[in-house]
């Protein structure tokens, strides 16, 4: 992880300053910013998540579907967790906490969209971040890669029923051409657009060459998450000067969540007798959330200053500290881990 992904909750947390001052000052701008709209799609947002989200996909190789059934044990324990799992307990933590426990401390009229934006989180399992904290469990590279590609390749097809579902479980009324556009816009054509761009650049220079497009990528990528945090949190000041408490309240659901699953998920994979360098990725994978999509469809389907769009900016925010704390329990528990009965002892592999 590079000093700057390190500190990413730090640009977070500076971005948030930044752009509740610059809301607060150049309202105009803002406004003129949130009008820039295409078939309820804002432009200047869809082109900085466009850069976030297109060199996290050209990291993938889809061909690593054919090694699923090398850990077919933690590809089942992750897909679980991550398409039966977790998207229905954040929903029933949303329910319990923002809709209930903390609802006289929220604005009433927001109740809904923070629901809806905690459950858009959990509906997107990672993709990018996910490579780093493989690596920092020395997990099995060969597993994470093809889990990666292939709940990518399920998100095209289930990110947006399992969403419009949860929404009207929760009462929330589901803007079915908005979430169908959004999935089109954020998944499907940068899956494709990265992909063509993946396989041109091996066909002239090999990896070396998706390397080094990769090495000038990533800082674009994260200083365009940065630049929409500006974005959103400039439309969202006033609010969250008026109720600075929001933040940690939303941040308590996600918390949880995240700890709930990738403990689940690690306990799993103990029981089932997979090794340690595959449950430590797949506890990973279980447990993050693809927060560039959230954010993006947050926005589309609810708008900047929603509730919604705020819900998975805190996913943002506390991503990295947390899942460096799991990172920390999954490598000083291994010992205990691998004393279990079931679990085989095998040397992690090395591309």
């Amino acid at each position: 992880m590079s000093r700057f992904e390190r500190y990413l909750t730090v640009w977070v947390a500076l971005c948030i300053l930044a752009g509740i001052a610059l809301g607060h000052m150049l309202p105009d701008v803002f406004q003129a910013i949130g009008e820039a709209e295409v078939a309820r799609v804002n432009l200047p947002v869809a082109a900085l998540i466009w850069l976030m989200i297109i060199p996290m996909l050209v990291k993938i190789d889809f061909a690593a579907l054919g090694q699923v059934r090398e850990h077919w044990r933690g590809i089942g324990v992750t897909l679980f967790i991550n398409w039966a799992v977790k998207p229905f307990s954040m929903a029933a933590l949303g329910w319990l906490f923002i809709g209930t426990l903390f609802r006289p401390y929220l604005p009433a009229d927001q109740i809904d969209s923070y629901i809806a934006g905690l459950i858009i989180l959990a509906a997107a399992p990672c993709t990018a971040m996910v490579f780093v904290w493989s690596n920092l469990t020395r997990g099995e590279p060969h597993f994470t890669l093809s889990q990666v590609a292939l709940n990518d390749t399920i998100m095209v097809f289930a990110f947006a029923p399992l969403v419009g579902l949860l929404l009207g479980l929760s009462a929330i009324i589901v803007p079915w051409d908005t979430l169908v556009l959004s999935v089109v816009l954020y998944i499907l054509v940068p899956v494709i657009a990265a992909q063509l761009l993946r396989r041109r650049l091996l066909a002239s220079g090999g990896p070396a060459a998706v390397q080094r497009l990769l090495a000038r990528l990533q800082p674009l990528s994260l200083l365009a998450l940065l630049a929409t945090l500006v974005l959103l949190f400039g439309f969202q000041g006033e609010q969250i000067l008026r109720q600075p408490l929001v933040i940690a309240l939303l941040a308590v659901p996600i918390l949880i969540q995240v700890y709930f699953n990738a403990g689940l998920a690690y306990l799993l994979n103990r029981l089932a007798g997979e090794q340690h360098c595959v449950a430590g990725p797949s506890a990973l994978i279980g447990a993050s959330n693809f927060f560039e999509l959230a954010v993006a469809a947050a926005i589309s389907l609810f708008g900047f200053q929603s509730g919604a769009a705020l819900a998975t900016v805190v996913g943002v925010l506390i991503e990295v500290p947390v899942m460096l704390t799991v990172v920390w329990i999954v490598n000083r528990s291994k010992g205990w881990y691998e004393a279990g009965a079931s679990t085989r002892t095998v040397v992690p592999r090395r591309p």
